[in-house]
């Protein structure tokens, strides 16, 4: 029987702990493996893609546990009433290839983009930074919103979004939450007006092409940009020049894909970067100096879903929540008869999904 997660159960499962709780934990969980980057067998994403979105799978393994994602990003689906982004995955047991967890990662995997962003900016971003602008408000920026809050202290977030619903969304979502009392919500009139005097500005939009979402003359000493939206090739958000800045530095996830996919698909491929790992190795900020332009590259890498899979089945393991459990793989008494098992005569019964409270 195999470990599974619904998304009813994992509604339930952060509700229990409180998202932000839940984002703060999964981001140790996150920071943890990175520490043992050399341990992981890494390799980019395999992308499948098309004139609409992309269809992808996103592997990792330590040697112990194997894991990998199923996701796709269709920006388009919001105007037939679906997700833009969904998404499942599973861990397994390397020394038997048999699978532990089978789990929804829709919702798990905007709590750990919101968590992998909240973590690389203690890295980088200056420690008084208390001003955040949020562009693009669609499906990742609440997320997004309670990580910064939760663990980098801001108490000023800037709203911007093309779509001004979206923007009522989000604010209508946000001052619902009790822990977000102290957090002030402004709303803005353009990108400028939202970027002007903030310390943090995060770009999370959704369209599927080279768009600029922030210029250069937007950009002033001592920002942290976290640029979360361009994570596929032929899809970014910054201007080529904020890359090329005397005093930018950026931090990727990991090189090799970040090439492919990430605002450096614009430069050549000698642009300097340094990898998160390699940051969190050397327990030094990532930041050279209080005026430094920071850029954090994310496009989401393999081993944050790898720790999301692996936190999920340490809560279950924990027995304090209760777990759901499928016949994913046969029970056999005889493991070298499949089909006496399965479909002979002597098997009986249909197929199973049980409760184990």
């Amino acid at each position: 029987m195999v470990n599974y997660i619904g998304v009813a159960d994992i509604q339930q499962l952060v509700r229990s702990i409180g998202a932000a709780a839940f984002i703060e934990q999964l981001a140790g969980e996150i920071e943890t493996d990175y520490r043992r980057w050399a341990q992981f067998e890494k390799s980019a994403r395999v992308a499948s893609h098309s004139s609409v979105g992309v269809i992808e799978l996103m592997p990792a393994s330590d040697g112990q546990l194997y894991a990998f994602k199923y996701v796709n990003g269709h920006p388009k689906n919001t105007a037939e009433g679906l997700l833009t982004v969904t998404a499942f995955g599973v861990l397994a047991d390397v020394a038997t290839g048999y699978p532990l967890l089978l789990s929804e990662l829709t919702v798990t995997t905007a709590l750990r983009t919101a968590a992998m962003s909240a973590l690389a900016a203690k890295w980088m971003a200056r420690p008084d930074s208390r001003v955040m602008a949020l562009i693009g408000n669609g499906a990742q920026s609440e997320f997004q919103a309670l990580a910064f809050h939760r663990m980098l202290g801001i108490r000023e977030l800037r709203l911007y979004d093309v779509d001004p619903l979206a923007s009522a969304k989000l604010e209508q979502n946000l001052r619902s939450l009790p822990e977000l009392a102290g957090l002030r919500l402004v709303r803005a009139a353009n990108v400028a007006e939202a970027v002007r005097g903030a310390d943090i500005v995060t770009t999370v939009t959704a369209d599927k092409r080279n768009a600029v979402i922030l210029t250069q003359d937007m950009i002033e000493p001592g920002m942290h940009l976290n640029a979360v939206g361009g994570d596929c090739p032929g899809k970014t958000e910054l201007a080529r020049e904020i890359l090329l800045r005397p005093d930018a530095r950026v931090i990727v996830e990991y090189e090799p894909q970040s090439r492919i996919e990430g605002e450096i698909q614009q430069l050549p491929a000698d642009f300097a970067v340094t990898e998160f790992a390699d940051v969190v190795a050397s327990g030094q900020t990532a930041r050279r100096s209080a005026a430094e332009v920071t850029i954090f590259d994310s496009v989401g890498f393999a081993l944050e879903d790898f720790s999301a899979l692996r936190f999920l089945h340490q809560l279950l393991s924990s027995g304090l929540h209760g777990t759901r459990q499928i016949d994913l793989v046969p029970r056999l008494d005889d493991p070298k008869d499949l089909f006496g098992g399965t479909l002979g005569s002597a098997a009986a019964g249909p197929a199973r999904l049980r409760r184990v409270a």
